[in-house]
């Protein structure tokens, strides 16, 4: 198979190239060479695609998002869709998902993706890079526990496992283990679905013993935390990244910094929330002014993260909209990193994310500058997408 050039200006995952040039293996699935188009060398026998009004990017990384397979966004719904279902439903949100450029994302939490990934590895149909928690962890009681439910079958149906007390949580990150999950993910606290006062769920016990026990096997935390309590617990008890984090203090983000905690504030379902207590409206408002720029002024990791469920109001392709809400606060080019070079990094990935040689072919190009505008992003300007060095035309 000839070897891949694509010429047009490029952003490597921190800057941009003008006029640049890349040389991909399609065979090996890896970059051979970028940079400056005329310093890099270009195999005679090439397959050569300009594209001069367009951008060569890093594949684009969700790092927080959900294969739910639901319709609607009801955690009702999302416990009893029938796993065989969520599971069709979600083999084609994969396929969207790197239609729109998405070469990897990070499930925080379902019951399809561990076997999504394995399907998707084995090439059973293509999709994004599938870095996955399995189960998510949370308290009896707590996120994702349905009260109108039985606790037996609240227990059976829910994509989370209940655990109360250290031991009950080795256990929880041990069964995890057994799933297939690649990390874990925890409740630290409630969330804006629950309805009633958003409080701390884990006690910091809890989840010094979840981060404990997910070191011994090699994996990272991350801690879907709102109000001061459950963001100081899990960042003392050192979980990897903070989820959502509704309820920075300048201390919380100076921690955050110093630790090398990643943030991933999920702005969008936030930018379009209707709220029904005024508790919300106002967590809503700080996480889109105060949350954010205090994470900015304290230099904390931001990550791109949509939390989309695939549903018909977050369908899995569209997901490129945190990366516009981002922009608004961060600016473009930070979003672009966020997504790109900086997600690569929290994931764990260690050869991608970046236009360079040696890493890992996952590129996209997308027609226009993102730098200029994130929105050409957007799927409609999504020409090509390079998957381990696999060439699929969108729009092209």
């Amino acid at each position: 198979m000839p070897n891949l050039v694509l010429r047009g200006p490029i952003f490597t995952g921190e800057t941009l190239i003008e006029k640049g040039c890349v040389v991909v293996d399609q065979s090996a699935g890896v970059i051979v060479d970028a940079g400056r188009k005329g310093d890099v060398n270009e195999p005679n026998d090439s397959k050569i695609i300009e594209v001069p009004n367009s951008t060569i990017l890093p594949g684009l990384i969700d790092a927080h998002m959900h294969f739910f397979g639901s319709k609607k966004y009801d955690i009702v719904e999302w416990l009893t869709t029938p796993e065989t279902l969520v599971a069709l439903r979600s083999v084609a949100d994969a396929r969207r998902l790197l239609r729109a450029g998405f070469t990897a994302v990070r499930d925080l939490g379902s019951k399809a993706a561990p076997h999504l990934r394995q399907a998707v590895e084995e090439g059973a149909f293509e999709g994004p890079r599938i870095v996955q928690a399995a189960k998510s962890l949370a308290v009896t009681g707590g996120n994702d526990d349905v009260p109108i439910l039985p606790l037996e079958i609240a227990e059976e149906l829910s994509y989370s496992y209940y655990c109360d007390g250290p031991w009950e949580c080795r256990r929880a990150v041990r069964k995890v283990v057994r799933d297939g999950g690649e990390l874990i993910k925890v409740y630290a606290s409630g969330s804006m679905s629950q309805g009633t006062k958003i409080r701390r769920q884990f006690t910091r016990e809890e989840l010094e013993a979840i981060v404990d026990e997910a070191a011994a096997v090699g994996m990272k935390v991350a801690s879907h935390a709102y109000g001061e309590d459950a963001l100081t617990n899990s960042i003392k008890a050192g979980v990897h990244s903070i989820e959502h984090g509704i309820g920075f203090t300048p201390e919380i983000a100076k921690e955050m910094q110093r630790r090398g905690v990643f943030y991933v504030p999920t702005l969008t379902p936030f930018l379009t929330l209707e709220t029904k207590t005024e508790q919300q409206t106002n967590l809503v408002k700080r996480h889109l002014s105060q949350d954010i720029e205090l994470a900015k002024q304290a230099g904390v990791k931001i990550v791109s993260g949509s939390d989309f469920v695939g549903c018909d109001t977050e369908p899995h392709g569209e997901n490129y909209r945190e990366i516009v809400s981002l922009a608004k606060y961060i600016g473009n080019q930070e979003a672009l990193i966020a997504a790109t070079s900086r997600a690569a990094e929290c994931l764990g990935l260690e050869k991608s994310g970046w236009v360079k040689a040696g890493y890992e072919a996952d590129l996209v190009v997308a027609k226009g500058n993102p730098i200029e505008d994130t929105n050409n992003l957007a799927p409609s300007h999504i020409l090509h997408v390079i998957r381990k060095g696999k060439l699929h035309t969108i729009n092209g």
